[in-house]
C-alpha cells in the first residue's frame, strides 16, 4: 500500500463524536476506517460518505480484546494504508448511586473506557512508530478530572485513561508521535444526550443557543490538533459551551 495514501482508523466511532470525525477526515482526504463492534450501525454513514466520493471503510472490533485490536490494526495496514491518526473514542456514560454500583459494572467501565483506550493506543502507535510519524487522540470528558456523585465507575476509568493518554504522549513523543487528549467538559448535541434530557423534563428544542457543543465542533478541534507542527503540540484541550459552569 502507498505511503502516501493517509489512513485514520476511528475506534469506538458511534453515531455522534465518532460520526463527525469521520466526516471531517474524510473531507480532508483520509481514508477513514471506522470500528466498531457493530459496524452494521454505521450503514448510513457509509452511504453518506460514498455518495459524497470520501474514502471509507468499516470494522468490526471488540477494543476490550488484546488479539482484535492486534488484527484490526494489522488488517487496516495491509489493506487501507499506514495509520497516520487514531481516535480512541469508546466508553460507557454510566451513573449509580455508590451502593448500587456492582462489581460488574465497575468492571466494565473501566475496561471499555481504560483498558480499551490502552490496547488500542498501544497497537496503534506500535504501527506509527514504524513510519515515524502519526497522532493518537483520546476523547476525555469532565469525568476525567472530577468525579460526580453516581460516576464512580465511570469517572476512575476516565481519569484512568487520561493518565494512559499523558504516560504515553511523555514517551512518545520525542519519537514524534503525537499523543492528545481531548476533554470535553458539555452536553453534546446529540440524539442520546437529547434523550437524556427529555428523561429529565428538558426539551433540547427550548434551551439556550450553544448550550451544547456540537459534534462537529468537536471533530474540527480533533483536526486542529492533529495538523499542529511539531513546535507547537498540545496533548490536552479542553471544551465546553460559553454558558457552561467550570
Amino acid at each position: 500500500m502507498a505511503e502516501t495514501n493517509k489512513t485514520a482508523l476511528l475506534v469506538g466511532a458511534g453515531d455522534a463524536i465518532g460520526a463527525a470525525v469521520a466526516r471531517r477526515f474524510a473531507a480532508g482526504g483520509y481514508s477513514v476506517c471506522i470500528a466498531r463492534r457493530d459496524p452494521a450501525k454505521s450503514g448510513a454513514l457509509m452511504e453518506e460518505l460514498t455518495g459524497a466520493g470520501r474514502k471509507v471503510h468499516a470494522f468490526a472490533v471488540d477494543a476490550r480484546r488484546e488479539t482484535e485490536v492486534q488484527e484490526l490494526c494489522e488488517r487496516v495496514e495491509r489493506e487501507i494504508g499506514p495509520i497516520e491518526v487514531c481516535l480512541f473514542n469508546a466508553g460507557s456514560n454510566v451513573k449509580k448511586d455508590l451502593h448500587e454500583t456492582s462489581e460488574k459494572l465497575f468492571f466494565k467501565a473501566w475496561e471499555l473506557a481504560c483498558f480499551a483506550g490502552f490496547l488500542v493506543g498501544r497497537e496503534a502507535t506500535r504501527h506509527m512508530l514504524r513510519h515515524g510519524r502519526g497522532t493518537m487522540l483520546f476523547t476525555g470528558a469532565t469525568a476525567s478530572v472530577r468525579g460526580g456523585s453516581g460516576f464512580a465507575a465511570f469517572a476512575s476509568a476516565k481519569f484512568g485513561l487520561r493518565a494512559v493518554a499523558q504516560a504515553m504522549a511523555r514517551e512518545l513523543g520525542p519519537k514524534n508521535v503525537h499523543v492528545a487528549h481531548l476533554l470535553i467538559d458539555a452536553g453534546v448535541d446529540s440524539p442520546a444526550i437529547h434523550q437524556r434530557m427529555a428523561d429529565r423534563g428538558i426539551d433540547a428544542s427550548e434551551i439556550a443557543p450553544d448550550s451544547l457543543t456540537k459534534t462537529s465542533s468537536i471533530a474540527e478541534a480533533y483536526w486542529f490538533v492533529h495538523q499542529q507542527s511539531r513546535d507547537g503540540w498540545s496533548h490536552e484541550i479542553d471544551l465546553r459551551p460559553s454558558v457552561e459552569k467550570w
